[in-house]
């Protein structure tokens, strides 16, 4: 059977989603072969090539000049030079030509719209050039450059030819929270954008090469749904008898109620949980054209209604017989590597070819009350072998010649970490890597400096709160000391560090809102924390607070009951503080620590309303870290 496994649009440009290399890595540890397309890439070099950005300024060209918005007309007038730079553009964010470094940080080269305004700021009115050539150096300097460059583009597409695209995602807010298949439906079949053209013709293309006979199509996130959904069609459009299945993570969190058959006028499969087994038990039941008994964690439609096959209890395959990841058919040479944010940290997520690997499946804390701890991916702890992992990293090194890893645990687990990088050392094996941990005292200076030696250069980690009372509320696991210690170590081994930070939690106060950012503020300079970002509390029907909202002071509103998506859940919390008010403060605080600024003022003048004044004493971190 021809099979093709294809990360939709959108998720990441430097690299490959993990999706289809592990499935495609699984399949041929069964002797099977399967071949791999990123048709998020893919669609962004057609857009962002001379003929693409011809289309868009025809689409503009179009437009009565009244409904023209400035990055419309801005695009216009500088049409030609656009046409000119795009393609060496992204050949240099490719890494293809170097040279063109010299040329983008004279700052005539590049037409430059709106996104390119702080930077004389950030120069503090002095020549960029010679900015460049200091504390970023070229290829840094004209990388952030070519970045902000695509970022225009970005916004010229959004604002004029298809309010759906983004750079990181398409159509997302049609599939987020969709208790409705209706939106999605009604984008499908309406007018074509020049988005959804250029995926018409990438999927008739792609079905032209590959010829598949059976399609899998990783979403992980909603911003998959729709362009997955898009190439579903055009893949029966060009193949008529092709069978196309749906998986990843928002089918395996908010499709676990389905009930809407419509979405299968699309896709033949949806599969939950770890794909592998389902994928396999699919592929034969094609080929074997039998009844689908065998089928397991799968949707189908049979008639008008959608039947659910929870298939026989057969365990997942060990991770001895999951096979190494595949990740030969995706472009490694193509993916493009941004520079948008010039945080040493925060920029790991855009630059660079990281390859991705586990050490373990699951998360072996599992208990956080936020966290989705009923579903598999995060309940069903299976920890894989070091020696195994530093294998399949060798092997992958082999094949693709990059020794760059991002290992994407829940999180990395500290025994197993040690047991990693004592063989990579053993090994004298060059890797450079980076993944989630959590920040807890098994972090000591001696594991922080022994990870460095092995070839960590980051860590990432949940503060949530970063509030003590709540984060023995939620079960976390940590406290602020022992986190503050960690981190410390971390740092110290020379570590870059990236505290992921919430606000709004069931019964926080204000207070300990500005308190976290207070501790937050100390973090940053003490050098424990390089990076941060804060998001709002959300409340998902798998968590444990979704169980028992009362014990946490929440009133669950009525579900939408649609037959679609049930992931995220809405809710009151009477008498519960206005968190709303304090998000920007909160967000402009931190990106201003990431860049070295503010940090020694008060933490209430980031607000934009009277807030309380922070309890937390001004040494408190440095008192927790004083012993490290």
């Amino acid at each position: 059977m021809r099979i093709l496994l294809v990360t939709p649009p959108l998720t990441q440009l430097n690299a490959p989603y993990p999706a289809t290399a592990h499935l495609a890595g699984f399949l041929r540890a069964q002797g099977r072969e399967a071949e791999q397309a990123d048709a998020g890439l893919e669609l962004v070099l057609r857009l962002f090539s001379r003929d693409g950005l011809a289309r868009v300024a025809g689409r503009l060209a179009a437009l009565p000049a009244r409904r023209r918005p400035p990055s419309a007309r801005r695009f216009l007038a500088e049409a030609a030079r656009y046409a000119a730079t795009v393609e060496p553009v992204v050949g240099f964010l490719q890494g293809r030509d170097p040279t063109l470094a010299y040329r983008l940080v004279t700052r005539r080269y590049l037409p430059e719209g709106p996104r390119f305004a702080p930077l004389d700021a950030d120069a503090a009115g002095g020549d960029p050039a010679t900015w460049a050539f200091g504390a970023l150096g070229t290829q840094d300097y004209a990388r952030h450059l070519a970045s902000l460059y695509l970022d225009d583009l970005t916004d010229v597409v959004r604002e004029s030819v298809d309010a759906r695209f983004d750079l990181a995602r398409y159509g997302e807010r049609l599939a987020a929270g969709a208790a409705s298949f209706t939106p999605l439906q009604r984008a499908l079949r309406g007018p074509p954008t020049l988005v959804d053209e250029l995926l018409d013709e990438l999927a008739e293309a792609l079905a032209a090469r590959h010829k598949p006979e059976l399609v899998g199509l990783t979403i992980p996130f909603p911003g998959n749904v729709y362009g997955a959904l898009r190439l579903a069609a055009g893949f029966k459009r060009a193949r008529p008898d092709v069978r196309i299945v749906l998986g990843g993570g928002y089918a395996s969190t908010e499709l676990r109620a389905l009930k809407d058959a419509r979405v299968f006028e699309h896709v033949d499969f949806i599969v939950l949980d770890d794909g592998e087994l389902p994928l396999l038990r699919i592929i034969e039941h094609v080929e074997g054209g039998g009844a689908p008994a065998r089928l397991l964690r799968t949707y189908r439609r049979a008639g008008r209604r959608v039947v659910w096959t929870p298939g026989p209890e057969t365990p997942d395959p060990a991770p001895a017989e999951l096979g190494t990841p595949a990740f030969e058919g995706l472009p490694l040479d193509r993916y493009l590597s941004l520079l948008e944010m010039l945080n040493p940290m925060h920029r790991l997520w855009s630059d660079g070819c990281w390859q991705k690997l586990a050490l373990a499946h699951g998360c072996y804390w599992r208990r956080c009350a936020f966290c989705d701890t009923r579903l598999p991916y995060i309940r069903r702890y299976r920890p894989t072998p070091a020696d195994l992992v530093v294998e399949r990293l060798e092997q992958v090194v082999a094949r693709t010649g990059r020794t760059g890893f991002h290992f994407v645990d829940e999180a990395l687990p500290p025994a197993l970490l040690r047991r990693l990088a004592e063989q990579l050392l053993a090994r004298g094996i060059t890797a450079t890597w980076w993944g989630n941990v959590r920040f807890e005292p098994e972090f000591t200076p001696a594991l922080a400096r022994l990870m460095a030696r092995a070839g960590c250069i980051a860590v990432t980690g949940g503060l949530e709160c970063a509030h003590d009372r709540l984060l023995t509320l939620m079960n976390k696991g940590i406290t602020l000391s022992g986190a503050a210690r960690a981190c410390r170590a971390l740092s110290d081994a020379g570590l870059l560090v990236h505290a992921y930070l919430m606000f709004g939690f069931p019964t926080q106060t204000v207070r300990e809102t500005v308190e976290g950012l207070e501790f937050v503020r100390q973090m940053f300079a003490a050098g424990c924390l390089h990076s941060a970002f804060w998001h709002r509390f959300a409340l998902t029907v798998h968590s444990p607070i979704a169980r028992e909202p009362e014990a946490f002071g929440l009133r669950l509103a009525p579900a939408p009951g649609g037959g679609f998506a049930c992931n995220e859940l809405a809710y009151s919390e009477p008498g519960g503080a206005n968190h709303a008010r304090l998000g920007d403060g909160l967000r402009r605080a931190v990106h201003a620590y990431m860049h070295g600024v503010g940090i020694e003022n008060p933490v209430t003048g980031w607000f934009a309303s009277r807030v309380p004044r922070p309890g937390l004493a001004p040494d408190a971190v440095e008192q927790m870290i004083a012993w490290i």
